[in-house]
């Protein structure tokens, strides 16, 4: 449902904001590292979340990315799918039609259409902190 690189921006979103709880910055290599990612498409996906103000890039011998711990509860699913894949994923068919609308739908519109409305309001409500703490507390995990 989401692309590579949306994967990778979410995983990576969370565990810049485990990260941030405990004050502490990572690097690019500890990203890609944690999330399996390969280092250079990590590099360009943390890139366009620092370009849409989900994470912050902090430059120098000590730098590294992390999220401000007061809006980590305001950064929701859906600002990290929209930094990375747009908002496609909202309105796309689900055969891949190119058009596809109430006035015209393809034999899976009304099904499909429930399910990216039930995704768009789950991305949506969920947030970062939701996350991160359900992992800091062992009730989810982001690696095998």
């Amino acid at each position: 449902m989401f692309s590579k690189a949306c994967e990778y921006g979410i995983k990576a979103s969370i565990f810049i904001a485990i990260n941030s709880y405990e004050g502490k910055l990572v690097s690019p290599k500890e990203i890609a590292i944690e999330i399996d990612s390969p280092q250079a498409f990590t590099a360009k996906i943390l890139q366009a979340l620092v370009k849409h103000d989900i994470v912050n890039s902090v430059k120098g011998a000590y730098g590294g990315f992390e999220i401000d711990k007061n809006k980590i509860a305001t950064v929701k699913l859906n600002h990290i799918v929209n930094a990375i894949d747009g908002d496609s994923i909202y309105n796309e068919c689900g055969l891949g039609l190119h058009k596809c609308d109430e006035a015209h739908p393809c034999p899976v519109h009304d099904k499909f259409k429930a399910i990216r409305d039930g995704l768009k309001f789950m991305l949506e409500e969920t947030s970062l902190e939701e996350l991160a703490l359900n992992i800091k507390s062992g009730a989810s995990f982001l690696k095998i």
